[in-house]
């Protein structure tokens, strides 16, 4: 395009009022309106006014709050004046959202400009919000770039709200006055969205993805998280990079604060990358002329191939409901329409496909009112956002887990584990009856366990990575797999025989626990979710003394290290903690190491020779 020295002229010439300019549409044409907190209010308010002087009006937008309601009116009028057509991937499960599902067109974001710039869909009329033109005529899309660039660069009429409160965002959201026919200046506020309401689970869902999330992780957030869970994740991590498509408030404080730097994206390093902005008016006036952010459209910042080339790129969503199998149902919340569903699938992917990336689902296990589970035996007459097989790292208030190559049996298990204690019985006998579990599982004292996030711990030991945590009920492969891995004098002075199978029975009380009564910590090194245990303690309580039983194994080649001191001395803390009054520990007179180990805690050890084994003790209440 050759810009023209005297766009200024242009731009008197080509400017309307908002009558004039929605009187130039014609019936019959498609109608593309700017999309999230950047649509343009007046000329939607302009265009409901001459709804009586349109026939068969098709509305092409992305899912809209509709502060006026088109819906409404293409309702009333049986679809003569207008025909609505909302790009949206929910389910429409929500009650005001599924009276108008007839109306949504399931797509990906990113395959939406694509489908405008190829004329698939042609769209005759653009109706859009830019800022003022600056000294060279080029008008900024603000926080609405992602798919209103592609619509307004294909129409055949583009009308734009010319209006001095839209921030100019830098990047690739720029339109010149010559590209514009009819110019409508009118000043009004941007819509904004309040914080999001809190909900209980925040506290521990934040603790969890922080464990999840490394320093130099380049991430995207889903605006329906809520800024406790946002911060309680994010707030000691370092030279975090975002590439997004909702430029959130939570975002801006993670940078204010200096968790954001870009530095270490790997791909448009030094830049917060994003396509749209919903929020506060705080929000807009930080990303106005801000060089270190640049919006880009959808079929960038959504493109799993742009996404995948980001260094540790992590993916945080938030669906409506997951069944027992992983699939995945989203809807956009009833306090806020702008919940990334419909690019959603787009950041799994990618994420998924990155260098060291996660993709990850995080929901509170609960509806609101704590009288439902998210949590569901099986998704029926609902809209799949994310295929099972896309998914990956799940995590509740209850815990996280990783559904990755895992068959439907384990998975059923591992979102047992992470559902409401309320409902997992139910869950678990809809998943027999389902046949997602065999016979051999049986119902034990963990189905109603809560998961004790706060044992799980990451040492690094001789350059290695070592997570320390409670055993869950997915557990059960990686400690038989521990078992027999361990030499035949280390397997003989655990169980006093030379056992050479462990069959799941054998096992099962190592990772059917109540995290009470019975504990299980392993030392596992590796991927979350499949990581190879190297280390195991427990303990079982005996009611009648209130006393545990302790017993450990470690891998040879991990043997030296300080493991099994490490889960000493947290299998003692928990036991105390939990109201148990000692540990009992029996061994062999040549284990000369579990007879160290247990001299190790700052209590009075007693030692009674029981034939050819020895019985350690001590009590909590009688220090050394």
């Amino acid at each position: 395009m050759t810009v023209d020295i005297y766009w200024a002229d242009k731009y008197v010439e080509k400017k309307r009022s908002g009558k004039e300019a929605i009187g130039m549409l014609k019936r019959g044409q498609r109608v593309f309106i700017g999309s999230s907190c950047g649509e343009p209010q007046y000329l939607i308010r302009m265009l409901a006014e001459a709804s009586q002087m349109f026939t068969d009006l098709e509305i092409v937008r992305l899912l809209s709050l509709e502060t006026t309601p088109l819906t409404l009116i293409a309702d009333k009028s049986k679809g003569r004046s207008f025909n609505i057509r909302s790009f949206y991937l929910g389910s429409a499960k929500p009650r005001n959202l599924a009276k108008n599902m007839r109306y949504i067109t399931p797509m990906n974001l990113s395959e939406i400009p694509r489908l405008f710039t190829s004329r698939r869909m042609p769209i005759q009329v653009a109706l859009i919000q830019v800022s003022p033109p600056d000294d060279f005529g080029w008008m900024s899309l603000g926080i609405s770039v992602d798919i209103t660039l592609a619509a307004a660069q294909s129409a055949d009429l583009v009308i734009a709200q010319v209006n001095s409160q839209m921030p100019r965002a830098l990047g690739r959201s720029f339109l010149h006055v010559n590209e514009v026919d009819v110019i409508v200046e009118h000043e009004e506020e941007l819509l904004t969205i309040g914080a999001l309401p809190e909900f209980e689970a925040a506290n521990a869902i934040g603790r969890i993805i922080a464990g999840l999330v490394e320093d130099g992780s380049t991430i995207q957030i889903s605006p329906g998280a809520t800024p406790q869970a946002t911060l309680l994740a994010f707030s000691d991590k370092n030279d975090l990079g975002i590439h997004t498509h909702y430029l959130t408030d939570d975002i801006m404080h993670l940078v204010s604060r200096g968790n954001v730097t870009n530095r270490k994206k790997g791909f448009n390093d030094g830049k917060l990358v994003a396509s749209s902005a919903v929020g506060s008016k705080n929000l807009y006036e930080f990303l106005n002329d801000n060089p270190s952010i640049e919006f880009l459209p959808s079929d960038y910042v959504n493109d799993p191939g742009i996404i995948a080339r980001h260094n540790k790129m992590v993916s945080m969503s938030v669906p409506m409901a997951m069944d027992l199998t992983g699939q995945v149902a989203a809807d956009a919340l009833y306090y806020n329409h702008y919940s990334g569903v419909t690019g959603m699938l787009d950041f799994i992917r990618g994420a998924a496909r990155a260098d060291g990336g996660k993709s990850i689902l995080m929901f509170p296990s609960t509806d609101q009112q704590g009288q439902r589970s998210r949590i569901v035996p099986m998704l029926r007459d609902t809209a799949i956002v994310v295929p099972r097989g896309d998914v990956k790292y799940v995590v509740t208030e209850y815990g996280a887990v990783n559904l990755f190559g895992k068959s439907l049996q384990e998975r059923a298990i591992a979102m047992i584990s992470i559902a409401h204690p309320e409902f997992r019985e139910e869950l678990f006998f809809e998943a027999q009856k389902a046949g997602l579990l065999g016979a051999e599982r049986t119902l034990s004292e963990s189905i109603h366990g809560i998961y004790p996030v706060k044992l799980e711990e990451t040492m690094k030991i001789d350059g290695d990575l070592i997570t320390f945590r409670p055993a869950k009920p997915v557990d059960d492969r990686r400690i038989q797999e521990h078992f027999y891995n361990l030499d035949k004098e280390d397997i003989y002075s655990r169980f006093f025989n030379f056992k050479t199978s462990f069959v799941r029975d054998d096992v099962e009380g190592m990772f059917q626990i109540d995290y009470i009564n019975n504990l299980t910590l392993l030392a596992v090194v590796g991927e979350f979710g499949f990581g190879k245990v190297v280390a195991a303690g427990e303990y079982y309580l005996d009611p009648s003394t209130n006393m545990a039983e302790v017993a450990f194994s470690v891998d040879k080649a991990w043997q030296g290290k300080g493991l099994g001191k490490i889960l000493i001395k947290k299998l003692s803390g928990a036991a105390r903690e939990n109201g148990i009054a000692g540990l009992t520990a029996y061994t062999l007179p040549g284990n000369k190491g579990m007879v160290r180990l247990f001299k190790t805690m700052p209590y009075k050890i007693t030692t009674v020779h029981q034939g050819d084994v020895i019985e350690l003790t001590c009590r909590f209440d009688e220090l050394a």
